[in-house]
């Protein structure tokens, strides 16, 4: 199995709903949502490419360093890498149909697994969506993280639950699908939250919660002040809010105020394992990657996921050792340099 094979494979059963173009950063498909692409004129999709490559390596290659550890520990587990799936739902409306919810979730959390990290399943207008990914966590032991829309309070509260039953590591919401246009179209009611809520939440689950699609300061204290376990600094791939900014652009600023006092990922344009290390450098703990495991998925099922997840891991092993960095827990902002 290779790349070449992969992308062969996902272009056909994706039938035009992800064209799998030779680099993945939403200029062919501006303004397809539904579909993979940003809303809008999709700049939010594409900025989260450009905040990254605005940043270079700089390489050394005089220094200790000879095997780089990748591993980290998230809530009692140990990970293979800062590395994990996103959450990604619909496939019949945005993917094309090739893959059922149940078949295109099981792939991304046996494929992460497999690769020895963790997948977070999503939520959508279709029960299915939900339901599917807390099954795949279940069947895998617990070993993922489901994300839930900012439905009403006891709607969240009662799929809450169903993660707790499921065994799940940690449970979460994706606070900026509170403008997704998909949820909107199929009469899904979503909407923005206080910190209060939030609070309500929290004490609402015995398990960590995590907010997905966290982009200011003023949102990063919130969620810390309210109680919550981590945060994922995200624009939501570019698909609720037209010109929104890059996740690589807020990261810094929101990681000096809150990291140390609750976890930071970091979510939005990765497609390397240089990528993975810029997040890191610019003050994440871990990285989600989304896209191209849709790649991964379509093209080669459970292993596809496996093969990319693993990819960007040799890649990342490659960009430490030529910064020096000993191990992805101590990543200096000094391996930078600012392009801009």
């Amino acid at each position: 199995m290779n790349w070449t094979y992969i992308t062969k494979e996902a272009k056909d059963r994706l039938k035009g709903y992800c064209r799998v173009c030779p680099v993945c950063d939403g200029r062919m498909c501006a303004g397809e949502v539904p579909g993979m692409g940003g809303v809008g004129s999709g700049q939010a999709f594409k900025v989260n490419l450009t905040a990254l490559r605005r940043y270079r390596l700089r390489m050394r290659t005089l220094h200790e360093v000879k095997n780089p550890v990748t591993s980290l520990k998230l809530w009692g587990k140990t990970l293979k890498m800062p590395i994990m799936a996103a959450p990604m739902t619909g496939t019949t409306y945005n993917m094309g149909g090739q893959l059922t919810e149940q078949e295109f979730i099981d792939c991304i959390i046996t494929g992460s697994i497999e690769a020895g990290t963790i997948g977070f399943s999503g939520d959508g207008a279709d029960p299915a969506m939900f339901d599917s990914g807390v099954s795949a966590i279940l069947n895998n032991r617990g070993q993922g993280i489901p994300i839930i829309k900012p439905r009403a309070q006891e709607e969240i509260i009662k799929r809450m639950k169903s993660a707790e039953e499921a065994g799940a590591m940690a449970v979460g919401v994706d606070i900026d699908g509170a403008g997704l246009v998909t949820m909107a179209l199929k009469g899904q009611a979503v909407s923005p939250k206080d910190k209060q809520e939030i609070k309500d939440l929290v004490r609402s689950t015995k398990l960590p919660l995590v907010l997905k699609g966290i982009m200011t300061v003023e949102d990063a204290l919130d969620s810390l002040e309210a109680g919550v376990s981590a945060i994922v600094v995200s624009n939501h791939g570019g698909r609720v809010l037209d010109y929104a900014q890059g996740a690589a652009e807020v990261l810094p600023e929101i990681s000096e105020l809150v990291r140390g006092r609750m976890t930071v990922f970091a979510d939005g344009g990765v497609r390397s394992g240089a990528d993975v290390l810029k997040l890191l450098a610019l003050g994440a703990d871990a990285v989600l990657v989304g896209r191209p495991l849709i790649t991964g998925a379509f093209g080669a099922g459970r292993e596809g996921v496996s093969f990319v997840l693993e990819k960007y891991r040799q890649e990342l092993v490659q960009a430490m050792l030529l910064t020096g960095v000993p191990d992805v827990k101590r990543v200096s902002p000094g391996i930078l340099s600012d392009d801009y």
